[in-house]
């Protein structure tokens, strides 16, 4: 099975949840996304080149279909590899990424090219300066109080372990290893919320996880938002009191929820 991490993530986010796949006969791979954790800093972030690192990926695994699952923004790249590639996928779940902001899905290809400049020319103008950016540094304890402030349902203990993981010490202090230049989304006329649109036309089973508790970095999307959009025979699970880290939030839960789908 192969994971995808969320948005100014990595993969270590997985590690009290990918265990119980594993326990329950999946071999679990996941990687940090370009930018993210251990990978290397790129001169390049879009959306397109990390669908082709999660085909590289895929492919080091297995030349067979396999599922893929993906939380926040790796669940939209998931589906949108699926849509792509149905011959690599055999399953797709979505950990609460399917972001809405009750717009049109689609748009006409003139409107596609006015966002392709506007997006980037504020990616020029974010670049020419963040390239020189460093982190902030801290301590651990003052990372997970940051990090505590956008996920305030996850345990400071976790909270913590974080930042050991995904984050790194220097004279100074700790810095997460994210690519200060990164921005969110990348290149490229893509806005998140058009992958709802397109869901309906998926290949594969999906299953589809939404946590209802409104974040700062959730989507804030509602059920009746990702209903209209469901493809047939697709698997629907709201999770009400559970915000946008379903996977920390309620491994257990989430993961027996998975291995039955998948089974």
């Amino acid at each position: 099975m192969l994971i995808a991490h969320g948005g100014f993530d990595f993969a270590e986010t997985f590690d009290r949840f990918a265990p119980l796949l594993a326990d329950g006969g999946w071999r679990v791979v996941s990687w940090d996304q370009r930018g993210h954790g251990d990978s290397a800093h790129a001169e390049l972030y879009s959306w397109d080149a990390d669908l082709r690192d999660a085909v590289a990926v895929l492919r080091s695994v297995t030349d067979k279909p396999l599922p893929v699952l993906g939380h926040s923004k790796g669940g939209g790249l998931m589906m949108n590899l699926a849509e792509m590639r149905p011959d690599l996928v055999s399953a797709v779940i979505n950990l609460d990424g399917l972001p809405s902001k009750r717009s049109v899905p689609d748009i006409a290809d003139h409107e596609r090219s006015k966002l392709m400049v506007q997006d980037l020319t504020n990616r020029f103008n974010f670049r020419r300066h963040a390239h020189e950016e460093v982190r902030r540094p801290g301590t651990l304890e003052g990372l997970a109080e940051r990090r505590g402030r956008m996920n305030p349902r996850l345990p400071t203990e976790w909270l913590q372990y974080l930042v050991s993981v995904g984050a790194k010490q220097d004279d100074e202090g700790w810095r997460w290893k994210l690519d200060p230049s990164m921005k969110f989304g990348g290149f490229g006329p893509n806005r998140p919320e058009w992958g709802l649109g397109r869901m309906a036309g998926l290949q594969v089973p999906l299953l589809a996880v939404l946590g209802s508790e409104v974040e700062e970095m959730s989507w804030g999307t509602k059920p009746e938002d990702v209903e209209p959009w469901l493809p047939y025979g697709a698997r629907f699970e709201p999770l009400e009191g559970v915000g946008h880290f379903v996977h920390i939030e309620q491994p257990r839960l989430i993961a027996d929820m998975t291995l039955e789908f998948l089974g």
